[in-house]
């Protein structure tokens, strides 16, 4: 008697739609599996119910755990490359910074010798200015012998 206490005890009734989560399958595989015989049912009041073990519901859980487990290294795996790949990144940008950082040294350092070089710029300016000044003398003169050369031409008067 104490045999049939404790089985039933083990057991437990779930429907259809309970079984599957259970077990982590589709209510499709449950009836598939009920109609197989490869699950015990039992009907009550038009309702089917799927007697399920605790031995059946840890054999399905193991194997669970074990799916995760995989499915938990093949994503550390690929989080390990990726890792890797930003840490390449990381490495170049860190690179690219120091070169930054020594051209802009170099640049400060300049500043100094820039400054310095300010004055011969104002006389720079001041000598194409003067430049600017005898071009435009000479296109002064140049327009002079044009009108004399129209004048002498024409027979025109100078003034």
């Amino acid at each position: 008697m104490e045999d049939s206490q404790n089985t039933s005890q083990h057991i437990r009734r779930y429907t259809v739609a309970e079984a599957s989560e259970v077990l982590g399958v589709s209510q499709a595989a449950i009836r598939a599996r009920i109609h197989r015989e490869t699950l015990d049912t039992e009907r009550i009041d038009g309702t089917v119910y799927v007697l399920l073990s605790v031995e059946q519901i840890a054999h399905h859980t193991d194997e669970k755990s074990l799916d995760v487990i995989e499915l938990l290294r093949e994503q550390s795996t690929d989080l390990r490359e990726q890792l890797s790949i930003l840490r390449e990144q990381l490495a170049a940008e860190r690179e690219a910074n120091r070169e930054n950082r020594r051209i802009i040294a170099g640049l400060v350092q300049r500043v100094p010798e820039l400054e310095a070089a300010s004055g011969p710029r104002e006389s720079a300016a001041t000598a194409s200015e003067t430049e600017a000044k005898g071009a435009v003398a000479q296109e002064s003169a140049e327009s002079e012998i044009r009108q004399s050369f129209w004048r002498r031409l024409f027979g025109g008067s100078g003034t």
